[in-house]
């Protein structure tokens, strides 16, 4: 099989890539996708599970170090700094190195981070290990999410990619219900050490999984990817599955250098903004109202300790509804429907809830409930979504990229929650919250591409 060089400045078409493509995209759903999905997925699981430790620690340790509501935002504010820095550059590592190795690498940083978390001993300490833990931490879900949506056929990419997502939101459910009943008894420290030392075994598995056959081909490295497909085909027959003989739906991939300019190409520059737009949004309403909820509950409502983490835990198993709503549905609705519903129906609830005032504990529940379904599920469906509309050259880092602006949304809002708590002015947090949703639902519904059951290299050559 012959093998094309990959040119700097010059796209080039290589045909011998479209047989590899139709040999991926006729693949069955198997045994060994499901492997590939559980091994990827142990370490996305534990990353939901320590990304929202915080959140249930924070009540506890906010008191005990006597935190002002100012250094409780800031401190949810730097987990998501080294979360945008991390997502930046591990993606454009993902794009030099390969799936694989970056994978492993985020993974092993994000659970020596979080062994790191149950060791501190002050404001200041827990800032510092919260930036280095979310290098990692911002770092993993994009790359895993692109490999699991470059080994995904077409057909069944929506549900298979978002039954893996599915994962993650479990990790937040888990956060949440074993947090409720080992703080108070083992101590905030255990949290931690519960979500963080399991992932360290999930780095020694992921090197048993091939790189992605797609980066192989956007690399020229034709002989290496067919051996990848090849050592797939192997597991998928050894299960005693028959092949169907692959059909042409593929064209062929384009061998290019990726580089950021391209992401503001004629071709793309709509996308990237629409995708920009969609994480910012989502940044700055889910993470931020996700990990605040209980202090809120705690602070604002003063309602006992216990019953603020039993709100927290109820709040993680609407998100986790919506995870599997969104799983099971979208390959019927299709990406955009599915988006503009869930951000149009959440910034109603937000509206609401600005409009007639937060000022009992009841509607806030129920807003925040369903604002939480509808914005959450976003929160796992755009790792599908984005590394359809970009390609594989770029794929990456460009969901690196658009996760940095959801984590700079997530920076933001913590603080400003904080002053509204401060100052009494909830209500208008949430009216805030409720027309930011609201234009960016407008945004996507103009501008946004459908991409249901399209092959990667027809959605973005």
């Amino acid at each position: 099989m012959a093998v094309s060089l990959q040119v700097a400045d010059e796209a080039v078409l290589q045909p011998a890539s479209t047989e590899l493509l139709d040999r991926m995209e006729r693949l069955p759903m198997s045994g060994w996708h499901f492997k590939a999905r559980a091994i990827i997925g142990t370490a996305t699981f534990f990353d939901g599970f320590d990304s929202l430790a915080i959140g249930m620690v924070l009540p506890v340790i906010a008191a005990a170090w006597k935190m002002t509501p100012g250094e409780v935002g800031w401190l949810i504010s730097g987990g998501f700094l080294g979360q945008m820095i991390g997502a930046i550059g591990f993606g454009q590592l993902a794009e030099r190195l390969g799936r694989i190795p970056a994978i492993m690498i985020t993974t092993a940083v994000f659970a020596l981070g979080g062994i790191a978390s149950a060791f501190a001993w002050g404001f200041v300490s827990m800032q510092v290990i919260r930036v280095v833990q979310g290098l990692g931490l911002g770092a993993e879900v994009p790359i895993a999410a692109t490999y699991i949506n470059e080994i995904a056929p077409a057909e069944r990419r929506g549900r298979f990619v978002l039954l893996y997502e599915v994962l993650f939101a479990i990790g937040l459910l888990l956060a949440g219900v074993i947090g409720r009943w080992i703080i108070p008894t083992w101590g905030w420290q255990s949290l931690f050490l519960v979500g963080s030392v399991p992932p360290l075994i999930a780095v020694l598995l992921i090197p048993t999984l091939p790189e992605s056959p797609r980066w192989l081909i956007g690399k020229g490295r034709l002989d290496a990817a067919s051996k990848a497909v090849d050592q797939i085909e192997a597991a998928i027959t050894a299960e005693g599955r028959k092949l169907p003989p692959p059909v042409q739906t593929a064209r062929p991939a384009v061998f290019r250098a990726g580089r950021w300019s391209e992401l503001f190409s004629p071709q793309y520059r709509t996308r990237t903004l629409v995708m920009w737009a969609i994480w910012l949004t989502i940044g700055f309403i889910s993470w931020p109202l996700t990990i605040w909820m209980p202090t809120i509950y705690a602070r604002v409502f003063q309602v006992p300790l216990e019953t603020a983490l039993n709100f927290g835990m109820y709040n993680n198993f609407i998100i986790i509804s919506g995870a599997i709503a969104c799983a099971l549905l979208i390959d019927y609705t299709g990406r955009r429907a599915w988006f503009c519903g869930a951000l149009f129906i959440a910034s109603l609830a937000l509206i609401i809830l600005g409009i007639m005032g937060a000022n009992t504990v009841a509607s806030v529940f129920l807003m925040t409930s369903i604002t939480l379904f509808c914005i959450t599920s976003l929160n796992l469906a755009i790792y599908l979504y984005t590394p359809e509309v970009f390609p594989t050259r770029l794929r990456a880092v460009a969901c690196g990229i658009s996760l940095a602006w959801a984590r700079v949304g997530a920076m933001t809002a913590p603080p400003v929650i904080g002053w509204a708590m401060a100052g009494d002015q909830l209500s208008r947090v949430f009216l805030g919250l409720g027309v930011i949703a609201f234009c960016t639902g407008l945004i996507t519904a103009v501008f946004a591409v459908e991409t249901r059951r399209r092959v990667l290299e027809e959605i973005s050559p």
